[in-house]
Order: structure tokens, then sequence, then C-alpha cells
């Protein structure tokens, strides 16, 4: 990966496991978004000055679940790369550039799966 910091966007709604994913990625030196549901992460998906390399979405959001924001988020950046969070993850079917983790994560497997979908 090169020296710039990757940016990624996490969207989830339980405040308390936003924070823990936030600090986690921030130790590992990434710029960190935080939305807590899909209005508030297509707000800033549709600011194309703001560049995002990655967003990892939790699947059970209120209103606009994971999977439909991240239909709509194809629609604004179509190669964005999505990772979809979720205590179901090996029973979803994700498309091509998406992937899933099952929750609960360990903070490695967390900082695995990132660093392999933003050097894909």
């Amino acid at each position: 990966m090169s020296d710039i910091p990757k940016t990624i966007l996490v969207v989830e709604d339980d405040a308390i496991v936003r924070m823990l994913i936030v600090d986690v990625l921030e130790e590992f030196e990434f710029e960190v978004l935080e939305a807590e549901d899909g209005p508030s992460a297509l707000k800033f998906l549709e600011d194309s000055a703001k560049t995002i390399d990655l967003m990892m979405t939790d699947m059970g959001l209120p209103g606009m679940n994971g999977k439909e924001l991240a239909e709509q988020a194809r629609v604004l950046r179509p190669v964005l790369p999505v990772l979809f969070a979720s205590g179901y993850a090996e029973a979803l079917d994700v498309p091509s550039g998406m992937s899933s983790i099952g929750k609960p994560f360990s903070i490695d497997q967390l900082r695995d799966k990132v660093k392999s979908m933003l050097v894909a």
C-alpha cells in the first residue's frame, strides 16, 4: 500500500461497536469516516471531493439495510469495495468487489480483511 492513508467509511448503528471499529482502524493508521445509518453514509458517498477507499457496513441497519446501502453506494461509486459485517456472514451472498466478515471478529481478522480488500 502507498504512504497515503486509506479512507474507510464505517456504517454501524450501534455506537459502541462503531467506536470500537473506528478505534481499531485508526490504530492501523486508516482515515475513518463514521455514519450511524444509510442516509448518513450516502451523504459522504455523494461528496465527490471525498476519497473513500472502502465502505464497511453492518447488514442490520435500521431503515435502509446494508445491502440496500451497498447497492446505492455502487451507483455513486461503481468500484467501491464493500465489506459487510454480520452475525450471519457465512450465509451472505455478496457480489463481486464486496466481501463479508462475521461478527464477532477479532482485531486481527478485521485488519487482515480490510488490508486484503484494499490491495485487491
